[in-house]
């Protein structure tokens, strides 16, 4: 009888082990940005896979805001992407040029990848303004870009999830008629392409030992942009913000893309006086 009971005992304690394990607080394995292999649980909601290359689960994110931004690769902080030499055929334009027509990354003809853009197309995009003039590769100073700024409530810290890549053509090289899209790349296709100093690399001129593959310098941030627009019920850029008869409009442009800035560092340091 005892025996039976020391068994009956055992049970017992095996079943309420089983179903505490199988509750959300006590599971192992419950899928977040730390564990994102899992496809059950956690509300059922999917990662970005497409675009991102940060394993970042919707049900993690606390907060989250789209923003444009341009990198001018003319600026001294940005240089070490711009290239050398007078023509810059061994910066950042040219290596993803160079990709594109190998057919390691694709290029769409919309913010939407819905619309392939066939190679010859590009090419012709890429190297000719709107008069019909050719243009050197060294008048491609512009690379934006749009990324999410997401709060991970899981890792509890700031994550920058960048989503594309826009090729442009500035006012400037187009004789004047305004910016050109020459087409729009996803990021992770990007990532995964330059992820070695072969395709291209972000040049250290205090020190070329160091030099980095492009990934790893979009990683560490070691770039100058400005905002040019955030998610807003207009999906307006900042500079159609400000009025078009004022007449530094550039200029507060520039200064409201600052203060969006701020805003953003204000918003993460209040998280942290609860």
């Amino acid at each position: 009888m005892k025996e039976l009971r020391k068994v009956i005992g055992l049970l017992a304690i095996g079943i309420v082990a089983c179903c505490f394990s199988a509750l959300p607080g006590f599971s192992q394995n419950i899928p977040n940005s730390g564990n994102p292999g899992m496809n059950v649980g956690d509300g059922g909601y999917d990662m970005d896979t497409v675009y991102s290359v940060l394993p970042i689960r919707d049900s993690d994110k606390m907060y989250q805001i789209g923003v444009w931004r341009r990198i001018d690769l003319r600026e001294k902080y940005n240089l070490p992407f711009y290239g050398t030499g007078g023509l810059k055929r061994d910066g950042i334009m040219m290596n993803i040029y160079n990709a594109v027509v190998e057919n390691s990354i694709e290029v769409f003809a919309d913010e939407e990848f819905r619309e392939p853009l066939p190679i010859t197309d590009f090419q012709t995009r890429f190297w000719t303004a709107e008069n019909g003039d050719s243009i050197f590769v060294k008048d491609l100073y512009y690379l934006d870009f749009r990324e999410d700024f997401v709060f991970d409530k899981h890792r509890s810290e700031v994550r920058f999830d960048i989503k594309y890549l826009e090729l442009v053509m500035p006012n400037e090289t187009n004789y004047g008629v305004g910016q050109k899209t020459i087409g729009f790349i996803r990021f992770r296709d990007f990532y995964n392409y330059f992820d070695t100093k072969e395709h291209g690399e972000w040049t250290n001129f205090q020190n070329i030992s160091k030099n980095l593959p492009y990934n790893q310098a979009f990683d560490m941030r070691l770039f100058r942009s400005v905002v040019r627009k955030y998610t807003n019920p207009e999906n307006e850029l900042i500079v159609d913000m400000i009025d078009s008869n004022n007449p530094n409009q550039e200029l507060q442009a520039y200064l409201k893309s600052v203060e969006f800035e701020y805003e953003l560092l204000e918003w993460e340091n209040n998280l942290w006086e609860w």
